[in-house]
């Protein structure tokens, strides 16, 4: 294309730049090196179903446009938001003919797969297992959780990963020297910290950091025959850029995991780090603080039980008085449970007394813990031979049993020797001695 025809050209930026061939494409060396399998099976000619797994504007679209050229294959889009099951029998139509006319092969690519339910993803299945279409799907969900097993066992994952700063300012200067696509035409200057702040600003994002170049341009002051893209330009462009937070998606959890990892291994900076970095993208501050609870239940309990109270007093906070001042309390919370002793004894206990209940089935109350209100109860032997605790020594009945007959005693709670559970780890070290006491005296 032209210098003259790009000027004409209405398509953004990203659009008229994106890859013509693999070598052209920025990023992925994992998958798209020379001595990587993807490459070579393209280079080879062998076309296979594939999944791309990755986050937006790392080329999920891109490589799938390249892989059908590459591969000589007609090359099919269609978008499962906008998409049903007659867009997919249509194309099915067009492979089909493509087959027949010349044996050429057909790419169909579906964006934003995950959001095909299952009847749609059945609908091509058959086609893809018959070769009258090679699948290639993009998801920035992970495809475990969204995709039908069949369709999963017969496309190959590839993952994409986030592009570095450097991979954008490098997609960023292609785009500002090529004539043809470009604004290599323009008499264009932009200086190269302003270059790594677009770059940096794009957050991983290729499309992205192209969009923003776009609008930068499009702000460009005219000197002495020059343009010229200021630091204030440049500035103003990337104000109040979104970093990637998918509410309910793979990044949101991703990041929940991330925070409560950071608390749970005592590092109070990477957690305040987490913590805003989910505020920032949007989360929900009270989201956060049902999980805040659960980490002081979960990773601290009973080695400092003052935690849960600090949990449950900042999301108090947040709910009565909203933001900044309740973000704040929840900030004391995370910081305090990162650097408060760990203990998850309580959470491991509950789960193996669940597992006992569960296998165990409705084991009956033994008689002497059962309630005795009436006269009928007294004469059945309820509530006989039951000791009182505080009428004993220590008021401590050593020696009792409270698990049903039919079970032994079981031993669910460990405490560790961090924080208060060292003093609990000591009190019941001491009653199972005198109950060990107790039954040899018996």
């Amino acid at each position: 294309m032209s210098a003259q025809a790009a000027d004409h050209d209405v398509r953004p930026l990203a659009d008229r730049m994106r890859p013509r061939d693999l070598d052209e494409f920025v990023g992925q060396r994992h998958l798209l090196a020379t001595d990587k399998p993807l490459r070579q099976a393209l280079q080879a000619g062998k076309l296979h179903s594939m999944l791309f797994w990755g986050p937006p504007g790392s080329g999920k679209t891109t490589l799938a446009r390249l892989i059908a050229r590459v591969s000589d294959a007609q090359f099919l889009s269609i978008s499962a938001v906008l998409s049903g099951v007659k867009d997919i029998r249509a194309a099915v139509e067009q492979a089909k003919k493509a087959r027949a006319a010349d044996g050429r092969a057909t790419v169909l690519f579906v964006d934003e797969v995950h959001r095909f339910n299952k009847a749609q993803q059945d609908a091509f299945l058959p086609y893809v297992e018959d070769g009258t279409l090679t699948f290639i799907g993009a998801t920035t969900e992970n495809p475990s959780f969204e995709l039908n097993n069949a369709l999963l066992s017969r496309a190959r994952v590839y993952v994409l990963k986030r592009l570095e700063d450097a991979d954008v300012r490098e997609i960023i200067d292609r785009a500002l020297s090529d004539v043809g696509r470009g604004f290599g035409a323009r008499p264009l200057d932009v200086a190269a910290e302003l270059r790594d702040m677009l770059a940096h600003a794009a957050d991983g994002d290729g499309r992205r950091g192209l969009n923003l170049l776009e609008v930068a341009a499009d702000l460009a002051q005219t000197q002495n025959g020059r343009e010229l893209i200021s630091a204030d330009v440049v500035a103003e462009v990337v104000a109040d850029g979104v970093r990637r937070f998918d509410k309910g998606g793979e990044a949101f959890y991703d990041q929940i995991s991330a925070l409560h990892k950071a608390v749970r291994g005592s590092s109070p900076d990477a957690a305040l780090y987490w913590f805003a970095r989910m505020l920032d993208g949007g989360c929900d501050p009270l989201y956060i603080a049902r999980r805040v609870v659960r980490m002081a239940s979960e990773d601290i309990g009973n080695a400092d039980p003052r935690a849960l109270t600090l949990a449950l007093n900042a999301w108090d906070v947040q709910t009565r008085l909203g933001s900044p001042e309740g973000e704040l309390a929840l900030a004391q919370a995370v910081v305090y449970l990162a650097c408060a002793a760990k203990s998850n004894a309580v959470y491991t206990a509950y789960h193996a007394a669940v597992k006992d209940v569960r296998e165990s089935g409705s084991l009956d109350v033994p008689l002497h813990l059962r309630n005795a209100p009436t006269g009928l109860m007294k004469e059945l032997g309820y509530g006989q031979r039951y000791r009182y605790a505080h009428d004993e020594p220590e008021a401590y009945s050593a020696g009792e049993r409270y698990f049903p007959d039919e079970m032994t005693e079981r031993q669910y709670y460990h405490p560790v020797q961090r924080g208060l559970e060292i003093r609990i780890a000591e009190k019941l070290a001491h009653l199972r001695a005198l109950d060990r006491k107790y039954l040899k005296e018996k």
